[in-house]
């Protein structure tokens, strides 16, 4: 079991040779801290001499250090100790060293008159015999212990009590009335303080509001021009996409085109040798086989011209551009030529 769960003098017991030595000890030692106009080395020395037969075997400074700090449980503990191990003889003993210690310079104070009360009875001691005891010890009756909750009491001890205690009553006046200045003192300054926090509280809103409105314009200043340029940006990829798609049209048209003109050489090939006149070399520039009317070639021609005109490549290079012109040019030769001859 670890010591720290004892008290310092519960630890002096259980170093003690004699517990009764050690708790009596604790006792006297109690008597003698409240002896008045004693020093300490005076106490420690009377200590010595009344518990010189004692056999508890330690120092008697842990004891005084313990009655002086007015350790109850301890002396608490010590009187259980003693009212159980004490003989009526050493009981008696005990109470004639309290009496001893206590009244050695004649003078019994007020707290060692309750002090052998409470010994006397701790040790089964009638008054009567307690009475007995202190006269033939101190040559003085034992007198009732005084009231210092009377008047009485102060006038003997303590001339003085009534005019101290109209200056202390007048100085806790003065002190009270001038604790009341400094609050009211401190309460307006306290309310000047709030008044002034209060204004600037209000001043650095308006100012914030200021800033949370110039930044909300500025917000949406920002706003606004990212929308424009979102707008700006999404026309663009609008122009470029549908740029793409025409141009994607017009290479799926121009790969058809392509097919139907390598088809028609295929066909042309296969034909006997002789060579074409110029109307089906014309219709065939135009997607026409021979026995196509005006409005056939009318179509024709629209239609090959609105895939191949040459605007529709502004965005290429100037070559695709100068294969779009003779391209258009083959087909308005071609179309001129049949709407003349047929």
């Amino acid at each position: 079991m670890s010591i720290a769960r004892f008290s310092p003098f519960e630890l002096l017991l259980l170093k003690s040779r004699s517990q009764v030595d050690t708790a009596t000890l604790l006792l006297l030692a109690w008597v003698l801290v409240h002896r008045q106009q004693v020093s300490e080395g005076q106490r420690r020395r009377r200590l010595a001499q009344v518990t010189a037969q004692f056999r508890h075997g330690h120092e008697l400074g842990p004891v005084m250090s313990i009655a002086h700090n007015q350790d109850l449980q301890a002396i608490q503990l010590a009187a259980e100790v003693v009212r159980k191990e004490c003989s009526n003889e050493r009981s008696l003993s005990i109470l004639y060293q309290a009496i001893t210690v206590a009244t050695d310079d004649g003078e019994l104070s007020l707290n060692n008159h309750y002090i052998l009360g409470f010994l006397a009875d701790l040790l089964n001691v009638t008054p009567a015999t307690f009475s007995t005891l202190f006269h033939e010890l101190t040559g003085k009756p034992l007198q009732s212990a005084e009231d210092p909750s009377r008047d009485a009491y102060w006038q003997v001890h303590d001339p003085e009590y009534h005019a101290r205690k109209a200056r202390d009553a007048h100085a806790a006046e003065q002190k009270a009335k001038e604790a009341e200045e400094r609050q009211r003192a401190n309460k307006e300054q306290q309310q000047q303080k709030q008044q002034n926090k209060q204004r600037q509280q209000e001043e650095a809103h308006r100012e914030k509001a200021k800033q949370e409105q110039a930044k909300q314009e500025q917000n949406k200043r920002e706003q606004n021009k990212r929308e424009q340029n979102k707008r700006e940006q999404d026309k663009q990829q609008e122009r470029r996409k549908r740029q793409e798609q025409t141009q994607q049209q017009e290479r799926q048209r121009w790969q058809q085109e392509q097919k139907r003109q390598e088809e028609a050489r295929r066909q042309q090939r296969e034909r006997p040798s002789s060579p074409p006149d110029r109307n089906t070399r014309a219709l065939a520039v135009l997607g026409l086989t021979p026995g196509a009317n005006r409005a056939d070639i009318r179509r024709a021609y629209r239609r090959m011209a609105q895939l191949h005109h040459p605007d529709r490549f502004y965005s290429g290079s100037e070559h695709q551009i100068a294969l779009a012109s003779t391209r258009f040019q083959r087909i308005k030769s071609a179309y001129d030529y049949l709407m003349q001859n047929t």
